[in-house]
């Protein structure tokens, strides 16, 4: 059975952040809100828990984890960012929007993709993202909360949270609750290593991009 935590959604209580973050450095995931829908997520820097993350959700290792970075600065350790990169960003973040970069040897193999070295980063316009973040002191892996069905489909992904946290108490460590419904829209995924930029995934917030980037049919 999870630990759940019970977070203001503005203020985060200080003392539960840091027992939360002490779990993420032992190898603990959580199921924890985000600014677009709930995640899967454990500390980027632990092998364990990145594994546990890769078995829950079904993804071999040549799938790429997302993960949260605390803002553009952060990310530019972790990825290579063009100028016209950080021009696009900076209009955007934070906000729900997923970035796929080459990455920087500070990422874990487990994490990128092996064939293209490239991953995935987000900054969430979120509090409580932002306070792990910061105590946690790494980027924290986010993939959403969602787990295929024999057909292939994912029906926990617009499920109402008491039922959410049903499916995953026995499945994370810890359960984070802000007292709000989760969000049910994806992030708008936006592959930078390409020439233009693409938008490869419409999800929240996707037009305030049309200006700088393509949109991949």
């Amino acid at each position: 059975m999870a630990i759940l935590y019970d977070l203001h959604p503005d203020n985060p209580q200080p003392r539960r952040i840091e027992e939360i973050c002490d779990a993420l450095r032992k190898g603990a995931i959580m199921l924890y809100p985000t600014d677009t829908v709930y995640a899967i997520g454990c500390d980027l820097n632990s092998k364990s828990g990145v594994q546990r993350v890769r078995q829950l959700k079904q993804l071999s290792n040549d799938k790429p984890l997302t993960f949260l970075c605390s803002s553009l600065s952060n990310i530019a350790e972790y990825a290579a960012v063009t100028d016209e990169a950080y021009r696009i960003m900076k209009r955007v973040v934070p906000g729900p929007y997923t970035f796929l970069l080459p990455t920087t040897k500070l990422v874990p193999k487990l994490v990128m993709s092996p064939k293209r070295k490239t991953t995935g980063i987000r900054v969430p316009d979120h509090p409580i993202c932002q306070v792990i973040l910061k105590e946690l002191g790494n980027p924290i892996i986010s993939t959403s909360a969602h787990l295929p069905d024999e057909d292939g489909e994912f029906p926990t992904l617009d499920l109402e949270k008491a039922k959410l946290f049903d499916i995953f108490d026995n499945q994370v460590d810890l359960i984070i609750d802000n007292d709000l419904e989760p969000g049910f829209e994806v992030s708008t995924i936006v592959d930078m290593t390409a020439n233009p930029p693409a938008i490869i995934r419409q999800g929240l917030g996707w037009e305030e991009l049309q200006n700088w980037v393509t949109v991949a049919v």
